[in-house]
């Protein structure tokens, strides 16, 4: 039990570094050939046009790319030879179970196709070889098949937050009512930190499409830029790409390569569980794990209360609390753990090279401590047990600790 607990303190650094899995969001989009020759647009005129569409029905396929710049698979394996020492998460959990299967994209290439039809519809397959895994929403239900281990996840959709007269009240009157108001609104946010552009045109998915670039000002952030491609006929964004100030592959290349505006069959949003497939009930998968989630933290007393906070781990004892350091792109996440960061070569075994190859040893004027990296998010850990974490540089990270001395 000791060496378990022992071993326990080890997952916070690596969690930290892992950050950024959980920061990204991936955005449906791919880069076609050609250049077609469009009307110019103002960066405000293709804000309000975004702002504008309502697309509400579309099928296609996309790929999606992710490059992080860490060793997720290595990373997967160290977490989940050590959740084995540990016993594990929640012995029941189905594999088809969506908080668990959509992480796989936050590394790697990936297929999927998708078909909407409004809120209330719509379909995501994710293909992997000749095995898929598919997630319908359909009303009032969600379902999630893994044709690999035949499982099946099922739950109630949640009630529409964005429904209309949901969140009536005064502070809605203040939002803005048009789309040209939005895109005021979108380019006064930027102010003096960012740049925004209409960077020429593309053919996306064999649409037509101008290319939205978005900039850091600001020196001391890892974006390079965010690249949007938007349909010219319906503002509809069909493109996303993240690239980071190291160069190389982009982060995140995500794209249609067909895209559909009709109206997808309704055959598609429709699901039976497949005869002798394991179903699992969400409602009382998450039932179960909030009764053994009373039994106590099961990542152990030790670790540091603002972290398991920050990590969803659960509330603390540790002096935690989130504060922010600066603005814009450059802002930085302050934590204070309230404990000193274990030292790596008290780590397992193998643990020790997987730290090692994650992160820096830094010292300043703060003391000194570890930085781990991505290409996009890193985290400054200080001996101390303070915590940095941003989509900053490394030297910008050393000097937020520094000044923060």
């Amino acid at each position: 039990m000791a060496e378990t607990r022992k071993a326990s303190r080890f997952i916070v650094p690596v969690a930290v570094a892992g950050v950024a899995a959980a920061t990204i969001g991936l955005v449906p989009a791919l880069a076609a050939s050609g250049d077609p020759d469009l009307p110019e647009i103002t960066a405000q005129q293709l804000i309000e046009k975004i702002a504008a569409s309502d697309t509400q029905t579309l099928s296609g396929t996309f790929r999606i790319s992710t490059d992080l710049g860490l060793p997720l698979e290595g990373l997967t394996s160290g977490l989940g030879g050590l959740a084995g020492g540990m016993g594990g998460g929640a012995g029941g959990s189905s594999s088809a179970d969506p908080s668990e299967k959509l992480t796989e994209l936050v590394s790697g290439s990936h297929t999927l196709r998708i078909a909407a039809d409004g809120p209330e519809r719509q379909r995501l397959t994710l293909l992997d070889g000749s095995d898929e895994y598919s997630l319908i929403h359909n009303g009032d239900d969600v379902w999630a098949y893994d044709s690999k281990s035949k499982e099946v996840f099922h739950e109630k959709a949640p009630a529409d937050a964005d429904a209309p007269g949901a969140h009536e009240g005064p502070k809605d009157k203040e939002l803005p009512g048009t789309p040209k108001q939005l895109a005021d609104e979108v380019l006064k946010a930027a102010g003096d930190t960012t740049s925004i552009t209409v960077d020429g045109t593309a053919k996306v998915a064999g649409r037509d499409a101008y290319q939205l670039v978005i900039k850091p000002k600001q020196a001391g952030s890892t974006v390079a830029s965010v690249k949007i491609a938007v349909d010219a006929a319906n503002g509809t964004p069909l493109k996303f790409t993240l690239n980071s100030v190291e160069g190389g592959k982009p982060v995140v290349d995500a794209g249609f390569t067909k895209i559909d505006f009709s109206k997808p069959a309704a055959s598609d949003f429709t699901f039976k569980a497949p005869e002798g497939a394991k179903v699992t009930e969400g409602a009382a998968e998450k039932a179960a794990e909030e009764a053994e989630g009373a039994k106590g933290n099961p990542f152990g007393d030790e670790l540091p209360g603002g972290l398991g906070e920050a990590f969803g781990l659960g509330a603390g004892t540790g002096k935690g609390g989130v504060n922010v350091i600066g603005e814009g792109w450059t802002a930085i996440a302050r934590l204070d753990t309230g404990a000193p960061t274990p030292k790596t070569d008290e780590a397992p075994k193998e643990v020790q090279g997987l730290l090692d190859s994650l992160g820096d040893k830094v010292d300043g004027e703060f003391g000194s401590g570890t930085v781990f990296k991505t290409k996009i998010v890193n985290a400054l850990l200080t001996d101390d047990g303070k915590v940095y974490v941003g989509a900053v540089t490394k030297d910008a990270l050393v000097n937020a600790a520094n000044a923060d001395k």
